[in-house]
């Protein structure tokens, strides 16, 4: 049995990830839609050997996203946009993300078939079921429709899109000149799905794609979501925050798998990171100060109408999409730490006394300060309100240092069994994709957890996952049989 292998993955955020990213200095923040820069950084992603380059997607836009991702406020088609990479690059994966809640199969298994015979195998279709509800607006409908209805369709639909991908046997095509037979229609397999949310007769009108079937990525933590993913994907993304709760997923992950019939090191759970890095620990945690002082905050009296001083735990904050106007002040922090912080000045330190009362989130928060910034509560170096403020707004997988720092977190991560990889995100661009290329890469490459080169030339091959036989393989080698 050989080693298991780091995965590395990039997703395209065109103004990098960090919610004032795009105001940095030198930072990329006018080519969301320029081909030639999306160009550019797979070509970079390429050239260290990331197993793919990633298209999110949503299906509607809010203003709010000003403040916490100007990337996705307006977003180029993923398929479009992966077809012309495919003739730009030739070795790295191109995830295309697309939702069930608002396509049809055929349609799909058709972009998808379509995307991997231009790209030579590299194709991968990203799950969503819907992030925003506001999508249905947009699709003449009344309602987004509840997670459950969403993930009934979602189940259906990806067993019928496999089902079109085979519909042609691998050798359906004959195309003799000489005797004029172009195809044998024996080979080509009508579906005549009648199914609760689809009627299908197929059969597509696409080749069998050259990987047989495009990798299949899904993201979620429910308990659809992660069936969903069990069953049917081949990279599924994770939100954990801890190597703990990272372990427990992934190995969650693995026992459904093998409820669903499949072998667990088949799938790669690989969780976004952000990694903000420098040729020292002390310049890396330099760009992440420099970064939090461009975010534009809340003041506290715009929390609910109530002045400083008069929060209370059991109120709710209204909200809107992603941490926008009201949960980016002190208000907000109380809400996640458990003490009414809205007294205090941004730059007072956390006193001891108070951070041990914190909640479960708000000690994670302090633990977030220290990786970061190396400030601890109550040291030399205090931590203060205005740190965990930022610590609170720019969530999730963020780790600030040098190649090496960055390494070691990976390193743990990986060794541990919390992940097989990451999805690398840049804080910024163009120089953070350039940092971590330049100087993560080679740093894990020297531990041997990082192939020098590409092995093959599919995404499958990348990822270490075998071609799907056609399943009307058996059945022809049966039918023979029993007609003898």
């Amino acid at each position: 049995m050989s080693a298991r292998q780091l995965h590395l993955g990039y997703m395209y955020w065109a103004n990098g990830t960090h919610p004032a990213g795009w105001r940095y200095p030198g930072a990329e923040h006018v080519r969301a839609f320029d081909p030639d820069y999306i160009v550019e950084l797979a070509r970079i992603a390429e050239a260290a050997a990331f197993d793919f380059f990633f298209f999110g997607d949503r299906l509607a836009t809010g203003v709010e996203y000003e403040l916490t991702n100007t990337s996705v406020i307006a977003r180029i088609e993923p398929f479009t946009t992966a077809s012309y990479l495919a003739t730009k690059t030739s070795r790295i994966g191109l995830v295309v993300t697309a939702n069930p809640t608002y396509s049809e199969p055929f349609n799909l298994a058709r972009l998808t078939a379509s995307l991997d015979h231009i790209s030579h195998g590299r194709a991968s279709w990203n799950i969503v079921t819907g992030a925003d509800g506001r999508a249905a607006g947009n699709y003449s409908r009344d309602e987004h429709g509840d997670a459950n209805a969403r993930y009934d369709r979602a189940d259906e639909f990806v067993a019928v899109v496999r089902a079109l991908w085979d519909s042609w046997e691998d050798d359906a095509f004959i195309r003799d000149k000489e005797s004029g037979a172009f195809v044998d229609g024996s080979k080509v397999h009508r579906l005549d799905h009648d199914g609760a949310a689809f009627q299908v007769r197929g059969p597509l009108n696409v080749a069998r794609p050259p990987q047989g079937h495009p990798v299949i990525l899904h993201a979620g933590t429910s308990d659809r979501s992660r069936d969903l993913g069990a069953r049917d994907a081949d990279v599924l993304f994770a939100a954990a925050a801890t190597i703990e709760q990272g372990v427990a997923y992934r190995d969650d992950i693995r026992r459904r798998a093998l409820g669903f019939g499949r072998d667990p090191d088949d799938l790669a759970v690989l969780p976004g990171l952000t990694p903000i890095v420098a040729e020292t620990t002390e310049r890396a945690r330099e760009i992440y100060e420099e970064l939090n002082a461009l975010i534009i905050l809340d003041d506290d009296i715009r929390f609910g109408g109530r002045e400083p001083g008069h929060w209370a735990p059991s109120e709710t904050i209204g909200r809107r999409e992603d941490q926008g106007p009201g949960l980016r002040n002190l208000g907000a922090l109380s809400q996640r730490v458990g003490y009414d912080a809205t007294g205090h000045d941004l730059d007072d330190p956390v006193p001891a006394s108070v951070a041990t009362g914190f909640t479960p989130v708000g000690r994670q928060l302090v633990g977030a300060v220290e990786r970061r910034t190396g400030r601890t509560v109550g040291g030399d170096h205090a931590t203060t309100w205005r740190d965990l403020l930022h610590a609170h707004i720019v969530a999730g997988h963020l780790v600030v240092g040098s190649a090496s720092d960055v390494a070691d977190y990976i390193e743990e991560w990986f060794t541990s069994g919390a992940s097989d990889g990451f999805n690398i995100q840049s804080a910024f661009l163009v120089e953070q994709l350039h940092a971590f290329a330049d100087l993560v890469v080679p740093e894990l490459r020297r531990r041997g957890l990082f192939r020098t080169e590409y092995a093959g030339t599919t995404l499958r091959e990348h990822l270490g996952l075998a071609r799907p036989e056609s399943p009307w393989t058996e059945t022809d080698i049966a039918a023979t049989a029993a007609r003898a």
